[in-house]
């Protein structure tokens, strides 16, 4: 069964490989991106698919060396042969199956984060300091790119709110089921009694819309023009670079005035405001998806509570799954990867046990 469906994927790899070679495919900037993400994507299944048919034959060979040889010592050769390749096939049939459960066409995407301050005052401004932080210093470690697009900075540190890029490989897919709510419970440096406060911040990860994703009439769109400002409301220059782009049909709003140019912030809102458009057609196409609606594991659920940082205990628990781990420091240091494996391990299992290979 396996082997036919790895077949089946060996076939489309083939087609698309020639159609891209296609002038009239080339041509097509929107076909010729995503057939190109299908390869890679393919590329995967067909060199693990490689893995398991080899394991397959050597499995084969050695059991028929045990039935038909006399020699004893070559019997034994074959028997460790035997194990080697039924641990092979058993670890690969898994990896398969994985790599075989329908993809999010998104996933490959670079994302826009939007951290905003919640309750809690400058308190949650820090915490949302500490979250941008967080996903920075993870994004460094993977080798992702950075890229700040606005800012406002809270009174006493950290941001009010605070939207900054990442591109790199299958970045969305990664950091989709971060958005939500986060909840952190310390004792504020501002008090004295030492009572411990609950403060929080919403993250949102939208995916980095292509051009071709989102058309925009950019006469439906108002573009204003304003100086830079820093903390408390002070100009950093005195040029209007700082760029506003609001789509009037929608009221979507999106600025940029990180950049000294103001090509390069209207390049940056633009990003933004199409990434926003995006997200919205995107959570018209999951109400629409009952069966995505009922996920307990949601991407793009701004409103949920996903996930408590509570510094007296040293803890951090993902809501969703149940997982605490009391790692608190290093998982703020950038070290997240175990809390976002745990979420993927939860959503594959369940795809698998949907499909009937669990």
């Amino acid at each position: 069964m396996l082997l036919e469906k790895i077949e089946i994927v060996e076939n489309r790899y083939d087609e698309i490989y020639q159609m891209i070679s296609n002038p009239d495919i080339i041509a097509d900037q929107k076909r010729y991106i995503e057939l190109n993400k299908e390869l890679k994507e393919l590329s995967k299944l067909v060199n693990k698919g490689k893995l398991y048919k080899d394991a397959v034959d050597q499995k084969k060979e050695a059991e028929e060396y045990i039935n038909s040889s006399d020699d004893q010592d070559m019997i034994e050769m074959a028997k460790e042969q035997l194990d080697v390749s039924k641990e092979a096939i058993n670890n690969l049939e898994d990896e398969i199956k994985l790599l075989l459960i329908p993809k999010d066409p998104d996933d490959t995407k670079n994302v826009v984060v939007e951290i905003r301050a919640g309750t809690g005052g400058d308190e949650a401004s820090i915490f949302a300091g500490d979250l941008y932080r967080m996903y920075t210093k993870f994004a460094q470690e993977k080798k992702w790119k950075i890229s700040v697009v606005d800012t406002s900075e809270g009174t006493a540190g950290g941001f009010k709110e605070v939207i900054f890029e990442i591109s790199g490989e299958d970045v969305y897919g990664v950091l989709k089921y971060e958005s939500g709510v986060h909840r952190v419970q310390r004792v504020p440096q501002t008090e004295t009694q030492g009572r411990v406060h609950t403060s929080a911040a919403t993250v949102m990860i939208l995916p980095e819309a292509e051009e071709f994703d989102v058309e925009i009439n950019m006469s439906e769109v108002r573009v204003d023009y304003f100086c830079s400002s820093g903390p408390g409301g002070q100009s950093v220059n005195t040029t209007y670079s700082a760029v506003r782009l609001t789509h009037e049909p929608t009221g979507v709003v999106a600025q940029c005035q990180d950049q000294k140019s103001q090509h390069k912030n209207k390049e940056k809102a633009l990003k933004v405001l199409r990434s926003r458009l995006y997200e919205i057609e995107l959570n018209k196409r999951m109400e629409s998806d009952s069966k995505k609606r009922n996920e307990l594991v949601k991407s793009g659920d701004r409103s949920a509570k996903i996930r408590t940082y509570n510094y007296p205990q040293g803890r951090v628990t993902d809501h969703r799954i149940g997982l605490t781990l009391y790692d608190l420091p290093k998982i703020l240091d950038g070290d997240v990867s175990k809390l976002i494996d745990e979420i993927q391990l939860y959503i594959n299992t369940e795809r698998l046990k949907e499909a009937g290979e669990v």
